[in-house]
């Protein structure tokens, strides 16, 4: 069992209807991008062709100040607003494809934006997993 499930089963009042295993996949994808997109940035900056990866830098900072906020809010349950956690969802799967084409623009050259791509499809994933069990 993962800290995130963890916190989960031990909230003291019912979560209602949503699916726990995929709010837990979505936060867990939510950090791991959260931390993989700035990485990839740094790498980046270390690239000699930095000023053609200026799109992608921005783009991978942008996705990552999202994941953070969507993994923060989808943690907590008390006063729970359905809209809300909808427009987090919908905005970090945009983010995340927005996130992924970029760096997939960059994959067959930089490594590091091969493996941001492949977190940022996950996570946009897990957004759009959790979201359609909301509906």
């Amino acid at each position: 069992m993962t800290h995130i499930q963890s916190m989960l089963e031990t909230y003291p009042k019912a979560l209602g209807s949503i699916d726990k295993a995929k709010l837990a996949e979505c936060i867990a994808a939510c950090f791991e991008c959260a931390q993989t997109c700035p990485a990839c940035a740094d790498a980046c900056l270390s690239e000699d062709m930095v000023a053609e990866l200026a799109k992608c830098i921005r783009t991978n900072l942008d996705c990552a100040d999202i994941c953070a906020a969507t993994g923060r809010a989808l943690s907590r349950h008390t006063g729970y607003d359905a809209n809300i956690t909808r427009a987090f969802l919908e905005a970090c799967s945009t983010a995340c494809r927005s996130c992924a084409e970029e760096c997939g623009r960059h994959a067959s050259m930089h490594e590091h934006c091969r493996v941001c791509a492949e977190y940022c499809r996950r996570c946009q994933q897990a957004c759009n997993d959790l979201l359609a069990s909301l509906a």
